[in-house]
């Protein structure tokens, strides 16, 4: 999805809010575009709704760029992507070139939007609502925790065949805003993670195991694991040093240094299966990549 500075018109007189309504925005669409630095005039950001313009008005808007990733499930109120590896949920800036949100608008309409999110480097099921009244009703459902998931990670080491991790974590407070990092500490917010051990690859030294996140704290899989020491392969933030992240982060890492580094050229998680009651119907979707055979493979390459 690429940002695109484009023009609407040359005004002499008009007020920025009505600008942007007689484009079809709603009012409280309006402001929140005049929030994010997304109107213009001559060149310089308009700041507020009811500024008077004169001159030619422009709009920063989403391009979609859509390459043709399908949902592999859909009802008329929601669709249920399998998001690769390296995908956005989400743009995270005007640089961001693609994301699921090509997709999903190039397919359902820009009132569509994702109702929670996955990690970029985290593949596997994101539900799509179609409309604003379906987002907030699903997110309501993961917010009540009424929306059971598991996953799927290979890590390092062979694990016990089943354990719990009851670890309460919150923002960790001496990193250096590279990117966000959790930290396990008592007084922080309650997360449990139920693990199953699914296969030992005595060949490369790694487990493929069953995640069940009981919360929902951002990264519980990732830290509860790296805290047993049983670190996702391909893990791109845990353990590692600062110019490390920056380099992984930055595209500047090679896949066969990363790999070197991390054991594998990608984060080895991936959200596998979904379940929830909506409507008084209840869903059980399974993703379609096989996980077993292609988190094996890229961990021994």
């Amino acid at each position: 999805m690429a940002y695109i500075n484009k023009f609407i018109k040359n005004v002499n007189g008009e007020k920025a809010y009505e600008i942007l309504l007689s484009l079809g925005y709603k009012m409280e669409e309006a402001q929140r575009l005049i929030d994010r630095a997304r109107l213009a005039c001559d060149g310089e950001v308009v700041r507020e709704k009811n500024a008077v313009l004169f001159g030619n008005v422009s709009l920063i808007e989403y391009e979609c760029n859509p390459r043709g990733l399908m949902p592999i499930f859909e009802t008329q109120e929601f669709a249920v992507f399998d998001k690769p590896s390296g995908v956005l949920s989400h743009p995270n800036g005007r640089h961001c070139e693609y994301s699921l949100n090509d997709e999903i608008w190039h397919l359902f309409g820009k009132k569509a939007a994702v109702a929670h999110r996955l990690d970029r480097e985290t593949s596997g099921l994101i539900v799509v609502a179609k409309n604003p009244k379906t987002q907030v009703e699903l997110k309501r459902l993961f917010e009540e925790r009424a929306v059971k998931k598991s996953y799927l990670a290979m890590v390092v080491g062979q694990t016990a065949k089943n354990f719990t991790v009851d670890k309460a974590m919150d923002l960790a407070d001496n990193y250096d805003d590279v990117k966000t990092r959790m930290k396990i500490c008592d007084d922080g917010k309650s997360a449990i993670t139920k693990f199953e051990l699914v296969k030992y690859f005595k060949d490369i030294g790694a487990s493929l195991l069953r995640c069940y996140p009981l919360t929902g704290r951002q990264h519980q899989i990732r830290l509860h694991l790296f805290h047993e020491k049983h670190k996702i392969l391909g893990e791109p933030l845990y353990g590692l040093s600062r110019d490390e992240v920056i380099k992984i982060l930055d595209n500047e890492m090679s896949e066969a240094e990363r790999f070197a580094l991390t054991g594998a050229s990608r984060l080895l998680l991936h959200a596998d299966e979904i379940s929830f009651e909506f409507n008084s119907k209840i869903y059980n979707v399974k993703s379609k990549f096989n996980t077993c055979e292609e988190f094996y493979r890229l961990a021994k390459i």
